[in-house]
């Protein structure tokens, strides 16, 4: 693949491109001049017209051949919102990172198609539906109706869509809404029945009961990975913790005290587990209410219960919680303490009420002793291993049944208080129970714990046993492990970190809902147990084959959507009186099933379009935020390695979460994050892409948004980029007489007869090149930002900054090179800044578009546009010869540039402006000898007259050396190293301490050498002279790759009129802007300066004609009160 080989760059596949031009292609580009300030805003909104007008996103696909078998196609997954709310910045952080790997993967000569999703089923749209309705509860829907109800829900997911894609398209994300998949489509649905089916026929879907996280108010399950999501599904709750003192069967006056978080779980108490080895003591009370009775806890947590046990208390004896296996104890409540109910073949059977041994026991709080009730995950296979059969006594709502008659109708939470006041008093359903069987109240206290929440009502949850169907994860758990190492995570930690730790803990996925809005779970049952049957369809033409026609509503319409597909019936065919139907159960799947069903079912595999997806799968990228590995990623896997055997993607990138300005969860009632389209307005798309794009937030970390931050994008990145530019034409423009210069990119074999600044900007935008692909090819995105930010310090501070004289003497090398790099650099950051990018490009190029062009090959890739082998593969190419290695100019040259950092540094430290010229300056370094060369550059970039140069031995000998500090942030460092951090502060300043070789301070404490992390500790490099005298008038500082720099700052009468002079030249060429003057046009110049400064103005006034181009130059005496110099001038 030779250079430039895409079609779209035919206009400019040679080395000449036309003029650039303000009044022609900047118009054109950009619709305005170019302006050294220009509207960000403004020009993107041209960029995004021409772009629509131009086709140019269809354009960028279909220019890039699939390839044989499709093996040139890069193939992305865009994980499907939620469309019935508006994107917040959350979504705008993904949708960027989803925009730049394609944007980069086609200017690489890929195919990258960018087909949009919406994820439409599930609570969410209920929730949305069920607040435009002004409805609450399950009841009332199903009144309503659920056909109704659900075309509700169906008109909630696409209220948005239209304001989605205004976003999308603002953003400048490049994607495919046209053929943009929807969960509730029926060819979707049709893929996702197929999937449920071939897990049944796999063994791997089955129908279980088992204690769920439950939402009462949604009245349905959800999966345990729903839970651990996003931190705040956990919120703190207040509630009261009960100690109940249970009566023993076979000992006088002793009781058992279990403890728990929940008082309306204690009437469906029906056993208690101890740890077998923990210690626990009979204690008898001798005072108090509890005084004379026996109580048996455990003995770490006896301090918890002291105003219970009173202070003379006695131990009567010590035991092992194995000790205690096999007691047996009366109930609390009355409800299932009957013979029948303890007899064999009774509910909860002869095992009720008995104390077992359990390995989930602790003594971390509570009493040692734990109350088990059908409502937790735990406590039920307790149960169920001791063939206790348990008693749900909730109904669907959460609220009391007939089963606990006193509590009949009382909502679990409103009916603490009752049974906490029967327990206190023992009376209403206690009294029921023999007094000498009746439980204790023995403590209750306050309590504030982390309680999950609905996530998607806020509802308390509680734990409940349900009927679900589950996919075994279990089952193919090793499987799950096995192929995660064959994925690249983003950041590397997630693999065996979050990930492969949830992957590992894996358990059965509930995957039933009892809603209404949803796939159907495709299961049909007898409603008849004596012939029992099921029946599990994974297509439409199955239904048709058994039921003599597809789902329709009720305009003939094929509808997969309940009630439709729930009028389904056929008599049962094991059925020999014909009297029992197959009916179909009412669960709709969890939604998470449908999206991580979207590898396959957006082409409505496998009945349509087999090849190709299995052409296209596993995908090559996908990205969203951390918490997907227990949603979205973590479905994905399930489903593609139950289904597929294959990892669902290979590379993905899980960045952190977008915060508000004061650093909590983003929040319309705190109003704590800058308006989305107030920053598109002010600042631009590509300032808050790059913003987000650079931040540690793509590598895990959390991110605050602020305007100030965007806004410090725009003056360090976008502004410099667009003024490198706007310099280029200014001077481009002007020469010639006005006529301007036909920039053109540079040949191979010029670049040897170049100027070492010009093959310096050569060499350092190659390594810019080489890292930002990298660093693409990494999908590590901040990194590409950094380099880039790196390089823009290069192009606009050092070089740009430095060849001014040779642009104004219409210096054709530097007018060549400049337009070399820019062309490049505009390639290179084009999937970083699009707009910015396609502006620049168009506007020094004249090309279609820089997302059209191919991407800056330095050598000849492994494979042609068609896939193909090829054959001049790791040559250099035009462009790699162009910008060659110069491993030794660039060291020396940074080298340089680093000289000139310091000692800008030490100015602004010693306030002494860069306009006032020095005497001297002195750079020491272990060898100087590659920076001797650079003088006149030192001379003219620090404004000094003389550099003289030392190496580090001789300095030494003349009393100078480099100390080196280390200072402790005791604030920062404290909270990990704890009284340590005092050690740390100690041996810091007493010297102790040392450089690893990571670069970290090692320091000294009595527990041994401790490395400090970042962020704990700054480090200083400061010179130190032993001769004082000689450093009254010098200023000294280190620099950070070795050595130091020397600056005298005495200032004599002639510097001091030179300084005067140079300020008086600023004020001259501000002048000349504010009156709209070319960088040509000559002038006549009156100044008028203060009686004391005319002298100054006189010495150097030459050098100030020259700089402002003044042909006449005329210097008046201000007025006696005047203090400064003012400004007259017009156009010569």
């Amino acid at each position: 693949m030779s250079e430039s080989t895409n079609p779209a760059e035919k206009s400019c596949a040679n080395n000449v491109y036309p003029k650039v031009n303000v009044s022609a292609s900047a118009q054109e580009t950009a619709g305005a001049q170019v302006a050294p300030n220009p509207s960000f805003p403004k020009l993107e909104e041209s960029v995004l017209q021409y772009w629509d007008a131009n086709n140019t996103f269809r354009k960028s696909i279909e220019y890039r051949p699939s390839g044989k078998g499709s093996q040139n196609e890069f193939v992305f997954f865009d994980g499907p919102p939620f469309a019935n709310g508006l994107p917040h910045y959350g979504h705008l952080l993904t949708g960027y990172a989803k925009d730049v790997v394609p944007r980069y993967q086609t200017m690489r000569g890929r195919k990258v198609n960018r087909v949009f999703g919406w994820d439409t089923h599930g609570l969410p749209a209920e929730l949305e539906a069920q607040k435009e309705l002004g409805i609450e509860s399950v009841e009332q829907i199903e009144k309503m109706g659920i056909a109704k109800f659900n075309d509700a829900c169906r008109a909630s997911v696409l209220k948005y869509t239209n304001e989605w894609q205004n976003y999308v398209h603002r953003q400048a994300r490049w994607v495919d809404f046209e053929r943009g998949y929807k969960t509730l489509n029926i060819p979707y649905m049709e893929s996702v029945m197929w999937a449920f089916k071939q897990l049944y026929d796999k063994g791997l879907a089955y129908k279980g009961y088992r204690v769920l996280p439950y939402c009462p108010k949604d009245q349905t399950p959800l999966s345990a990975h729903e839970l651990r999501m996003d931190a705040d599904v956990y919120q703190n709750r207040q509630d009261t913790t009960v100690s109940v003192a249970v009566k023993l069967r076979d000992e006088a006056d002793a009781y058992a005290v279990f403890w728990t978080t929940t008082p309306w779980t204690v009437p469906t108490n029906f056993a208690i587990v101890v740890g077998a080895d923990i210690d626990y003591v009979e204690v008898r009370p001798t005072e108090g209410k509890f005084a004379g009775k026996k109580f048996y806890i455990g003995k770490p947590l006896l301090g918890s219960y002291t105003k219970e046990l009173g202070e003379n208390y006695e131990v009567v004896r010590e035991l092992k919680g194995a000790e205690m296996a096999g007691w047996r104890y009366y109930p609390v409540f009355p409800y299932f303490a009957s013979e029948s109910a303890l007899a064999e073949g009774g509910t909860p059977g002869p095992n009720a009420f008995t104390i077992f041994t359990a390995d989930y026991v602790d003594t971390a709080e509570g009493t040692g002793l734990v109350h088990q009730a059908p409502y937790g995950e735990d406590d039920m296979n307790t149960l169920n291993a001791h063939e206790i059969r348990s008693v749900d006594v909730l109904d669907a709502g959460c609220k009391f049944t007939s089963d606990c008659p006193d509590y009949e109708g009382l909502y679990v939470f409103d009916a603490n208080l009752p049974i906490l006041r029967n327990l206190r008093a023992g009376d209403g359903p206690l009294a029921q129970m023999p007094e000498d069987q009746r439980a204790l109240l023995f403590q209750e206290k306050s309590y504030v714990h982390s309680y999950p929440h609905c996530w998607r009502c806020a509802t308390p949850l509680i734990y409940k046993p349900v009927s679900s169907w589950f996919v075994s994860v279990t089952k193919i758990k090793k499987r799950l492990l096995e192929l995660n190492q064959e994925i690249n995570w983003i950041p590397g930690n997630v693999k065996d970190g979050q990930f492969g730790k949830w992957l590992s803990n894996a358990r059965d996925w509930s995957i039933s809902r009892n809603r209404f809005w949803g796939s159907p779970i495709p299961v049909w049952v007898s409603d008849d147990p004596k012939y029992p049957r099921v029946d599990v369809y994974g297509s439409l033409e199955e239904l048709k084959a058994d039921f003599g026609d597809y789902p329709r509503d009720d305009d003939g319409n094929v509808n997969m959507h309940r009630p439709y597909i729930d009028r389904l019936t056929r008599p049962n065919p094991d059925d020999p009186t014909g009297k029992s139907q197959m009916h179909r159960i009412t669960d709709v799947l969890d939604c998470w099933f449908e999206s991580g069903s979207m590898p396959f079912a957006q082409f409505h595999y496998p009945f349509e379009n087999k090849e190709f997806f299995e052409e296209h799968f596993p995908c090559d990228y996908i990205v969203e935020y951390i918490g997907q590995t227990r949603g979205w990623f973590y479905t994905l896997h399930i489903m593609a390695t139950a289904l597929f055997d294959r990892p669902a993607y290979k590379n993905v990138i899980c960045h952190g979460i977008v915060l508000g300005s004061d650093g909590q969860k983003m929040s319309k009632h705190l109003r704590n994050y800058p308006d989305v389209n107030g920053v598109f307005n002010e600042y631009g798309s590509d300032a808050m892409r790059w913003f987000l794009m650079s931040s540690p937030i793509l590598r895990g970390g959390n991110l605050i948004v602020t305007a100030d931050g965007i806004r410090d994008t725009v003056r360090q990145v976008m502004l410099p980029v667009w003024s490198s530019y706007y310099f280029f034409t200014l001077y481009a423009n002007a020469a010639n007489g006005g006529k301007g210069y036909d920039a053109r990119r540079l040949r191979a074999d010029e670049v040897a007869g170049l100027c070492n600044m010009d093959r310096y900007l050569l060499a350092r935008t190659r390594l810019l090149v080489e890292r930002v692909e990298k660093c693409l090819n990494e999908f590590a995105i901040s990194d590409a930002c950094a380099a880039v930010g790196d390089f823009i310090d290069v192009l606009t501070n050092w070089y740009i900054r430095g060849s001014r004289d040779r642009f104004w003497n219409e210096d054709e090398a530097a007018f060549n090179t400049l337009y070399t790099v820019l062309e490049v650099f505009m390639r290179t950051i084009a999937p970083l800044a699009p707009m910015e990018a396609e502006a620049v490009w168009r506007g020094l190029t004249g090309g279609e578009s820089v997302h059209l062009a191919d991407w800056p090959y330095l050598v000849e890739p492994e494979t042609l546009s068609d896939g193909e082998k090829n054959p001049k593969a790791g040559e250099v190419t035009e462009l790699g010869a162009v910008l060659a290695h110069d491993d030794a100019l660039v060291a020396a040259m940074d080298k340089v540039r680093e000289v000139v950092s310091s000692t800008l540094s030490l100015r602004k430290a010693e306030q002494l402006r860069v306009r006032q010229p020095l005497a001297n300056l002195t750079v020491v370094a272990e060898n100087t000898a590659a920076v001797e060369p650079y003088e006149q550059v030192l001379e003219r970039e620090l404004n000094v007259k003389n550099v003289t140069f030392c190496t580090l031995e001789d300095a030494s000998s003349h009393g100078l050396k480099i100390v080196h500090e280390l200072k402790v942030n005791a604030r920062a460092a404290g909270p990990r190293l704890g009284k340590q951090v005092q050690f740390a502060i100690k041996s810091s300043k007493s010297g102790d301490w040392r450089v690893d070789e990571s670069g970290a301070p090692v320091v000294q404490t009595p527990n041994g050498e401790v490395a400090l992390v970042e962020g704990e500790y700054e480090l200083v490099n400061r010179v130190e002279s032993s001769d004082t005298q000689a450093a009254e008038n010098t200023a000294s500082a280190a620099m950070p790759t070795g050595g130091f720099v020397m600056l005298d700052t005495a200032l004599t009468s002639d510097l001091l009129a030179e300084g005067y002079a140079r300020d008086a030249i600023r004020a001259v060429q501000d002048a000349r802007k504010e009156n709209g003057l070319d960088i040509s046009d000559r002038i006549s110049l009156t100044l008028s300066v203060p009686v004391s400064d005319v002298a100054k103005v006189n010495q150097f006034r030459d050098l100030i004609a020259e700089e402002t181009l003044a042909t006449s130059f005329e210097v008046v005496e201000a007025d006696s009160s005047a203090t400064e110099l003012s400004v007259s001038l017009k156009r010569a």
